[in-house]
């Protein structure tokens, strides 16, 4: 029998990631005075640079069918609320979905992902839950889905989103896509990122966080994009009134920050390239150094994370007593020095040995020393970082007993 972690923290910590963009910061500055709330779902110039940024990408919308909200935890409470039946989630899949589905009051599945990546489900392991959920009683509504997936660090491959999509279609499913690192691809050139809402217009809700991506993770603020057929705007009208009941606003300077990031002017659009370049640099590197070790790890694609499986190193991690992902993630927050959380967090089970490893903690502490490493034109002989990879490299060559 498996044993189930116990008084565990429910989600993660927020990471800290690179430092704020000065014309970011100078527009939430200069909006700090305002005393007139933000209107709750976004007033409408944030909705109307949201449209304008998702219209950039091939998502064209009315503003009308767009909702703001501090977070993107709101808004998929929101959403898991606002409609009866089951969440079907990936297996593994970002720490906040499955809580947030239990304080919804659904039940939540997961499913596990193919082999080629993480952030979609296995399409026929799709059909099978689906079919077992329905002949137990049950009604499965809402399927999760994140192609640039912030777990992994993977991106899901058109041929196998296109399968998963014709599946949620037959079953009836509403998809909401999780779409916060498609702007982070490591290499645009080399990775293909399409979104569900391309495939299967009437039925897939769209959200970015944008704290990450655009802003830091202590300026909660998210947009999601609902579809104007089939269930789009009665989802919509629960959710918005789910939101107002809380009220769930926007603070105002954050609002008039991510309108500008939304807008996506110069400083902005040389900031994503810049942060993406160093992700993908980051993450090859760290990946080199699992692989030296026997770790598996799918190659990184997009975003700051990586998962790795040190299920091949079972033998070797039992010897200093490290039998699950809750030993495995006590023993490497200490011996890295900042928070690596374990696969039970995500979804997977307590025994996989699994870990998902953040990049930025490679860079140092200080935004000085951030900065640095964003603008230099190789990131790795920066000697925070060389430091900080020689340290992560030996962690890993040490539980593999090398």
């Amino acid at each position: 029998m498996q044993r189930v972690p116990a008084a565990l923290p429910a989600l993660p910590a927020p990471e800290r990631g690179l430092p704020v963009l000065p014309e970011l910061a100078a527009r939430l500055a200069a909006a700090a005075r305002r005393s007139v709330p933000e209107p709750v779902g976004g007033g409408p110039e944030l909705r109307a640079a949201a449209c304008g940024y998702w219209a950039r990408r091939g998502l064209p919308c009315d503003s009308d069918l767009v909702v703001a909200a501090p977070g993107a935890q709101p808004l998929l409470l929101a959403l898991f609320a606002s409609a009866g039946g089951e969440v079907l989630l990936t297996r593994p899949c970002a720490a906040s979905y499955s809580p947030l589905a239990r304080l919804a009051g659904r039940l939540a599945y997961h499913v596990p992902v193919p082999a080629e990546c993480g952030g979609v489900p296995d399409p026929f392991a799709l059909l099978e839950t689906v079919g077992r959920i329905r002949a137990e009683g049950g009604r499965p509504r809402f399927l999760v889905l994140s192609v640039a997936d912030d777990t992994t660090g993977t991106v899901a491959p058109p041929e196998i989103l296109h399968e998963v999509c014709e599946a949620a279609a037959a079953e009836e499913l509403t998809v909401v896509s999780d779409e916060t690192w498609r702007d982070t691809l490591h290499d645009p050139h080399d990775t293909v990122f399409v979104s569900p809402a391309e495939m299967y217009p009437d039925r897939v809700v769209v959200l970015t966080d944008l704290a990450g991506p655009f802003a830091p993770a202590a300026w909660p603020a998210a947009v999601a994009r609902f579809p104007a057929g089939g269930t789009g705007p009665a989802l919509l009208g629960r959710a918005a009134s789910l939101l107002t009941a809380v009220r769930a606003e926007l603070a105002p300077p954050v609002a008039a920050a991510v309108r500008y990031a939304l807008a996506e002017p110069e400083p902005v659009r040389a900031r994503t390239a810049a942060t993406a370049r160093l992700y993908g640099v980051l993450g090859t590197a760290a990946r080199e150094r699992l692989d030296a070790a026997g770790v598996l790890c799918r190659p990184p694609r997009t975003g700051p994370h990586l998962y790795a499986d040190l299920g091949e190193l079972r033998e070797s991690l039992a010897t200093r007593d490290i039998t699950d992902s809750v030993e495995l993630e006590a023993h490497l927050t200490a011996v890295l020095g900042h928070p690596v959380p374990g696969g039970h967090r995500f979804g997977d089970a307590p025994d996989s040995l699994r870990v998902r490893l953040s990049t930025p903690p490679l860079l140092g502490a200080g935004d000085e020393r951030r900065q640095r490493a964003l603008d230099a034109p190789d990131p790795l002989l920066e000697p925070d970082v060389a430091e900080a990879l020689s340290t992560f490299g030996s962690a890993f060559s040490e539980l593999a007993g090398s």
